[in-house]
């Protein structure tokens, strides 16, 4: 398996945006500030985002409350609420089938408006699921140093095991990340997940986004015919096919995993 580490490491002058939609979130918060803390990336480059929905919990009021001693350490901090009245079935999983496309529908919505609340004039923005609880310290460092525009690492649940977020992949969906394990460090994908995506800021400058309808039907790396097959494609997916009708290319890194929690 290769594990070569980029040759050229990242500047901390460019600037990150990390940018976290949040939602019942009170539960993963600690683990979720204590992997910012641990990265190696210059926190005064780094600026934080969150847009708290829909919550039945305190997550908006926690993370009100470290918003002060956060801004000492990094550039900006700022949260912003924004509720679409979207709630899952007491007792129901949230990949439950009958409510995937809803769900994913107001997930888009809610990267959108974060985006456009937090964007400035930052070089990349960094899009980071709360619930990711395990990454390298040199994450920025090593996503930066690809040199693509668009960049996923490989999210699993288990060190070495299935790959989780499965809205990353290419041909038609029928290759995911734990495909390509072992390979290249870097390979070419159709479509992203969110877990943990690096986006160069003026991707999002030129319009790209999280589309909240199927898109890109006409597309040739649309995906297969399928139980969510919409005629196109939404949220992360639809923003993969959306990024290369622009002229970009999708990139993903197999072989450097991210842990997300145990659903």
């Amino acid at each position: 398996m290769s594990h070569s580490r980029p040759a050229i490491m990242a500047s901390d002058r460019e600037t990150v945006l990390i940018l976290t939609p949040v939602k019942n979130a009170t539960g993963f918060l600690d683990t979720y500030f204590a992997g910012l803390s641990k990265l190696t990336y210059g926190a005064s480059s780094i600026s934080l985002g969150f847009l708290e929905s829909d919550s039945d919990d305190a997550t908006y009021e926690r993370i009100s409350e470290r918003i002060e001693p956060l801004r000492r350490r990094y550039a900006s901090v700022e949260i912003w609420r924004k509720n679409f009245n979207f709630h899952m079935p007491q007792g129901l999983p949230r990949w439950t089938h009958a409510f995937q496309i809803p769900r994913r529908k107001i997930l888009a919505k809610a990267r959108n408006h974060l985006l456009f609340h937090a964007l400035k004039d930052h070089d990349w923005v960094l899009w980071l699921d709360v619930d990711v609880i395990e990454y390298p310290a040199d994450l920025i460092e090593r996503l930066i140093a690809t040199g693509r525009d668009i960049v996923h690492p490989h999210c699993v649940q288990h060190h070495g095991g299935r790959t989780f977020d499965l809205n990353a992949w290419r041909d038609h969906g029928q290759v995911h990340m734990d495909d390509l394990r072992g390979g290249p460090d870097l390979v070419r994908l159709d479509s992203v997940g969110g877990t943990v995506l690096l986006v160069r800021a003026d991707t999002h400058r030129d319009g790209l986004i999280f589309p909240c309808f199927p898109y890109g039907a006409a597309n040739p790396a649309v995906r297969r015919p399928g139980p969510l097959a919409l005629g196109g494609e939404l949220e992360t997916e639809g923003f993969g096919i959306m990024a290369r009708d622009m002229g970009y290319q999708c990139w993903g890194m197999p072989n450097l995993e991210v842990l997300h929690a145990p659903v």
